[in-house]
């Protein structure tokens, strides 16, 4: 128990003693509906001051319906003031996806299953506060292609970002 308490210390005392000019990557979570993925980890990595990528995979878990969805997005940052920053990329990714009624194997169901593709759009607004966290909020369309994912073929989100930066 003490050298957790002291490796969180530690951690906690490089965080606060980097730079923030020299913080080039960011770790959090997105939450949001993304066409019911809910949540995703997402990664951040600052190609200059006025570029990034941005990396995000959602799954999702349930008794009837599992997917797992992996995004890519090229992104271009301008500072409003201070620590706000707003900014819009494009990008795209794939996934993955199956449904399982769970009925017994006598049973005709509707078990279903497939890959995806999709492009994407973003554009958000983002907070970097001195200490190493950003808070950002975007909405991201998406446009996807095959298997039958979506019936109309377009998902909305629009998510909250929390990540801490290094």
């Amino acid at each position: 128990m003490k050298k957790l308490v002291l490796s969180a210390f530690l951690l906690i005392g490089l965080a606060f003693s980097s730079n923030a000019q020299d913080r080039k990557n960011a770790i959090g979570l997105r939450l949001g509906d993304n066409d019911g993925f809910g949540g995703e980890v997402s990664y951040q990595r600052s190609l200059s001051t006025k570029n990034r990528l941005e990396f995000d995979l959602g799954w999702r878990n349930t008794d009837y319906y599992d997917a797992i969805k992996l995004a890519g997005l090229y992104q271009w940052v301008w500072n409003i003031e201070g620590g706000f920053n707003w900014y819009a990329g494009v990008g795209g990714g794939l996934g993955t996806w199956e449904f399982n009624d769970d009925l017994p194997p006598w049973a005709k169901g509707n078990d279903d299953s497939g890959t995806f593709l999709f492009i994407a759009g973003d554009i958000g607004i983002e907070y970097n506060f001195d200490f190493p966290l950003q808070l950002s909020l975007d909405f991201r369309p998406e446009v996807y292609f095959g298997d039958d994912y979506r019936e109309d073929n377009f998902g909305p989100d629009i998510a909250l970002g929390v990540r801490y930066r290094f």
